[in-house]
């Protein structure tokens, strides 16, 4: 079959690769109908999260067609269309029991970290889903069937990106009428303000400086601001009278950005000088593709600046090992912190029910459909953040021959 399989920091190619087999009597293989690209598969091969395997199949976000399931997996047949959780869980374990499936037990061979498709080894090391075929382990749990009412171009979002979003608008604490701060206008950050909503949320405050994802924002009612052309935390001030926003959400991570141009743009290269070789001292760009961010721990510190006095900030951008954050400032204003991994698990039954009702499309943020054939050139346009580019739905194709990056 095709995959997406990582050679190398800098180095993605499609592959030819054995089909996946069933391993143990909770395992299923999905035959993928539709696949993504996220801003994590980004963070592997721009090198700024470390400790990937050559050979490993990228991808954790899928829908598909079950096509075998082991003996224990009673819940499911083959033909039935299902989404697929992004991490991975068992089911069993406390952790799983409580809600928090990416603090599983038992899922991850490799130690106590989240279990994902499609990461490095600390994450377990399971093949993702930039496939056609895919094995998938607890099967039993991790697998959700899809209503008819909920096709693919919707479904694609829930596997991943919008349990995500509504995740991190949950663990804010966001109360009705708060106004709140969103860092970061990728797909994530656009289903925090989506999903702020559903917490009646009073103002969302949006930040960005890429074009067409500050004017998906503003559609959805948020009130922009672009980095490069205004201070943020001036900006935001300015909006709340001095006080500062009741709530921040970091849809962002550790492939955050400095201002290049206006108020800001001093500051942050005096601050955040030299903070890109120090995440990512094996990045690999080449002709424009796979360059690291340049300011890490930006929208940390520009989060803490952003909140009122006893505020919340949740996390949800990945920051694999960076050791930056103004914990000092966060102490004196008395901030409540939350982040973690999507536990993609709790969240996907209700969201699933709100896409079948009508309530949520997600579709309306998935900007462009790329066959498998295409993965590479699409992904080098979603790593330069092209105008319009802002979520990528793959479906899987046969190809000739693999392509390299």
């Amino acid at each position: 079959m095709k995959a997406v399989v990582f050679h190398g920091i800098g180095d993605i190619r499609l592959d030819e690769v054995d089909d996946p087999k069933i391993k143990e009597p909770t395992d299923a293989i999905v035959r993928l109908t539709a696949s993504a690209i996220c801003g994590t598969d980004l963070h592997m091969i721009r090198g700024t999260v470390s400790g990937m395997e050559k050979g490993t199949i990228l991808g954790h976000e899928g829908v598909g067609i079950v096509e075998e399931i082991g003996k224990n997996v009673r819940n499911l047949s083959a033909g039935d269309r299902v989404v697929i959780p992004s991490t991975i869980g068992c089911g069993n374990c406390s952790y799983c029991r409580a809600g928090y499936y990416a603090q599983c037990d038992n899922a991850n061979p490799n130690g106590e970290g989240t279990a994902f498709f499609g990461g490095p080894k600390t994450s377990g090391s399971f093949n993702g889903l930039q496939a056609e075929k895919a094995r998938i382990p607890f099967a039993n749990v991790g697998l959700v069937k899809l209503p008819e009412e909920v096709d693919d171009d919707q479904a694609i979002l829930l596997s991943d990106i919008v349990p995500t979003g509504y995740m991190a608008a949950d663990n804010a604490q966001i109360k009705p009428g708060n106004t709140i701060a969103v860092f970061g206008l990728g797909p994530v950050g656009q289903f925090c303000i989506a999903s702020a909503k559903f917490f009646d949320v009073g103002r969302i405050i949006a930040v960005d400086t890429i074009p067409s994802r500050l004017e998906m924002a503003r559609a959805q009612g948020a009130e922009v601001i672009d980095f490069n052309e205004e201070d943020p935390i001036e900006a935001i001030k300015d909006l709340t009278d001095g006080i500062g926003v009741d709530r921040v959400i970091d849809a962002v991570g550790v492939d955050a950005n400095m201002p290049h141009s206006g108020p800001a743009a001093k500051l942050a290269a005096k601050k955040h000088a030299k903070e890109k070789e120090k995440v990512a001292p094996d990045a690999k760009p080449k002709n424009g593709n796979w360059e690291p961010g340049d300011a890490a721990s930006i929208v940390l510190n520009w989060s803490v600046e952003a909140v009122a006095k006893a505020g919340t900030i949740s996390i949800i951008g990945v920051y694999g090992e960076l050791d930056s954050f103004p914990i000092g400032d966060a102490m004196e204003k008395n901030l409540t912190l939350t982040m973690g991994n999507c536990n993609h698990r709790r969240y996907l039954p209700h969201l699933i029910e709100l896409v079948r009702t009508g309530a949520l499309d997600p579709a309306e943020i998935l900007t462009q459909v790329e066959p498998m054939t295409s993965v590479i050139e699409a992904y080098k346009a979603f790593d330069q953040r092209r105008p319009g580019w802002i979520k990528v739905k793959l479906e899987p194709a046969t190809a000739e021959a693999s392509l390299a990056a």
